[in-house]
């Protein structure tokens, strides 16, 4: 896949926010994998939303408010399609992929018992950390740690080990936001299914460039957040398999999520209705399914194989430079590389690459124990989206190399 191939030059006009400058530089923006940015069409829908049809949903008689039921719901169907769902009402809206796995956490409090035992890969991201530490907390359940390699990869054969009938879930990330490793999840989501486990996949960083279908899959839960996506924050989706969503009680109480309630007693609403108490994300929603169509319009298979040649690009030329170290060496990864470079603190280059108009992200990337398991404090994350160019990395490169300079 070339740039011409794509109309890079095209697909960046979709994007405002690119024509700006930072501190007097064009503006180079390698932090997709925090958020990615949102074009033209997106926003359109957002102004359109409030400007035309801005109304309440599901309970109105009015015609705003069946214009924006509708929207909404068919932002669902986008996102059942998207991911090839069975149902649509086995997508769950949510705040986003950290409010989807609190779910599921709090969902199983009462599944689980004292022995029962939950297995976390060693590169999750904290809100795939925390939510199930709380958990055991409340159920007197063992968190187990699959471990990695130096590579940045899954010991599969210690996971083999760690798995028994005490094993109730499995907890993996798709794609490592710090290392940008893909998990073997085709592999770990049977093994788990084969003692009797349930499975929760952190899709956040592999829903903008893989495709995933979940029905393939055969995972019990899947989560995404729409701001990777190319949509807006403060909206995401929970999948989960029809049985495993009865069977789990309401996460909140309150509108919208029942279907009658006396002094006496509430009884629930149906699926998705069960777990979307309150006045939702109305906007965030319709946005959502704007942002699913515009990905759509590219294909995830071309964006997929031009984001790895940007890859493969920016890693031979940041190989050249004296110094460096990454982090993160899978074989197979998304367009993300975290380095350091030898004896400069992360913080520093990023300040300095800012100054020259080139956004990445450094610290520990919401994933400690990943830093803590390679001994440094953190790591200089550069992550790439389909918008971007080879050029960009050209600047990238030459902007690294002067803040060596100047901080050696």
């Amino acid at each position: 896949m070339t740039e011409t191939q794509l109309d890079i030059a095209k697909i960046r006009k979709d994007f405002p926010i690119l024509t700006r400058k930072v501190n007097g530089n064009p503006l180079v923006y390698f932090d997709n994998a925090a958020t990615s940015q949102t074009p033209r069409q997106v926003i359109d829908t957002i102004v359109e939303y409030y400007s035309r049809y801005n109304a309440n949903i599901h309970r109105g008689v009015h015609a705003l408010a069946q214009e924006a039921t509708e929207a909404y719901e068919e932002g669902r169907k986008k996102i059942q399609q998207f991911f090839n769902a069975a149902h649509t009402h086995e997508i769950i809206f949510t705040s986003g992929t950290t409010h989807s796995i609190n779910l599921v956490a709090n969902g199983f409090t009462s599944l689980l018992k004292k022995g029962d035992e939950i297995l976390v890969s060693a590169m999750e991201h904290h809100s795939n950390i925390v939510p199930w530490q709380m958990l055991c907390e409340r159920t007197g359940s063992t968190l187990k740690v699959i471990p990695m390699d130096t590579d940045g990869v899954l010991k599969m054969d210690d996971y083999k080990k760690l798995l028994s009938r005490r094993t109730k879930l499995v907890v993996c990330n798709h794609v490592s936001n710090a290392l940008g490793t893909i998990n073997p999840i085709e592999e770990i989501i049977p093994l788990a299914h084969a003692v009797g486990a349930a499975v929760l996949v952190d899709g956040a960083q592999s829903s903008p460039h893989l495709k995933v279908d979940v029905q393939k899959l055969d995972v019990d839960f899947y989560t995404a957040s729409a701001h990777k996506l190319c949509g807006p924050t403060g909206i995401g989706m929970l999948y989960g398999k029809q049985d495993w969503l009865k069977k789990l009680p309401p996460y909140q109480g309150g509108g919208e999520m029942i279907a009658e309630v006396t002094f006496e007693k509430t009884t629930y609403a149906d699926l998705p209705y069960k777990f979307e108490a309150g006045t939702p994300n109305i906007c965030g929603g319709i946005a959502f399914g704007a942002a699913i169509d515009y990905l759509n319009s590219i294909g995830l298979e071309v964006i997929d194989a031009y984001e790895h040649e940007l890859l493969a690009y920016a890693t031979e030329k940041l190989s050249r430079i004296e110094g460096m170290q990454f982090y993160g060496t899978a074989t197979r990864k998304t367009a993300v590389i975290s380095f350091n470079i030898k004896g400069i603190h992360p913080y520093d280059v990023g300040t300095l690459l800012d100054k020259m108009g080139i956004a990445v992200r450094t610290g520990h990337h919401c994933a400690q124990p990943v830093m803590d398991f390679f001994q440094i404090p953190g790591t200089i994350r550069a992550s790439f989206s389909f918008y971007n160019t080879k050029e960009e990395v050209d600047r990238f490169v030459e902007a690294l190399v002067k803040a060596r300079q100047m901080l050696t």
